[in-house]
């Protein structure tokens, strides 16, 4: 495990990003520009606060914060109740102003160029961690990597590209940070039967007729676990291995990888739940997991 005071830390948001983000998970699918037109109601956008602070603390995971940046247009008042918290996590309110705010790239680019000029001024730096889930952050983070950072991202489920994930060190779903309460949507209302007046044949693959549904995570969980084991089996010739050992090479192969977005409080918990491809010996402190052998 890294060094915790030798590690320096750098966390740049894109707070429109993530509020954005946030705010359609909850609510509800592009919700966020059709209510804006309107006019945002407190109720709904009290529903999707972003915990500031459960964000920055699991930043802190990694070792000191060294700078601490949000990019938005910080006179929108969704964005305008953040101010007193953020400000009093000594994080740097950097201002986009509207025609850059929701505009194409806006905070991208800004925030992009800090972040590599940082990395030159600051060569001390160990860790970025980049709060957002857009993939226009793909090169960025291939770049902080390139130049010998760790990096670490934090996006919103359902708005957060994977290849994005794939480009960090490690990505967390803001779901599944410490201390935030995992989101339940609300099960969605039933279609409507169709009239009888209606003749006309629907196609079974129409996505209208038909929405797209959330592939099931769990099974993929599970691949990847028998994966990392045979990789493990096969680089150390051993038959059990250690748990961290396992989930460090699922992290290293799936950076989205989290047990606690999958709902379980532990990855030993993980491992007790996939008992029918696993064997897990919990007999000393040192815990092992090896693969279940075909009978």
């Amino acid at each position: 495990m890294t060094d915790i005071a030798a590690t320096r830390v750098a966390v740049y948001l894109d707070f429109d990003n993530i509020v954005i983000s946030r705010y359609d998970q909850v609510n509800g699918r592009n919700s966020f520009q059709r209510d804006k037109a309107k006019g945002l109601e407190s109720a709904r956008l009290e529903r999707a606060t972003v915990d500031v602070g459960a964000v920055l603390d699991f930043a802190s995971s990694f070792g000191t914060l060294v700078l601490t940046r949000a990019y938005a247009d910080w006179s929108a008042d969704v964005n305008a109740g953040y101010r007193q918290q953020l400000v009093g996590r000594a994080v740097d309110l950097v201002q986009l102003f509207p025609a850059a705010a929701y505009g194409k790239n806006g905070a991208d680019i800004r925030l992009a160029v800090d972040t590599v000029e940082d990395m030159f001024r600051l060569p001390d730096l160990t860790h970025v961690v980049i709060v957002a889930g857009d993939s226009d952050y793909i090169p960025l983070a291939q770049r902080c990597k390139r130049l010998g950072r760790y990096v670490v991202g934090i996006g919103v489920a359902g708005s957060s590209s994977r290849a994005l994930a794939a480009a960090c060190d490690d990505f967390v779903i803001y779901d599944a940070l410490p201390g935030v309460p995992v989101f339940e949507p609300e099960p969605a209302a039933e279609p409507k039967k169709a009239t009888r007046r209606s003749t006309k044949k629907t196609d079974p693959t129409d996505a209208e007729t038909e929405p797209e549904s959330e592939p099931d995570p769990q099974p993929a969980a599970t691949a990847l676990l028998i994966r990392a084991l045979r990789i493990g089996l096969e680089k150390d010739d051993v038959e059990w291995l250690h748990n961290s050992a396992v989930k460090a090479q699922m992290k290293r192969m799936d950076p989205s990888f989290s047990e606690r977005s999958l709902g379980f409080k532990s990855f030993s918990d993980f491992l007790r739940s996939r008992s029918d491809v696993v064997e897990l010996d919990e007999s000393s402190t040192t815990r092992l997991v090896r693969l279940r052998s075909a009978e």
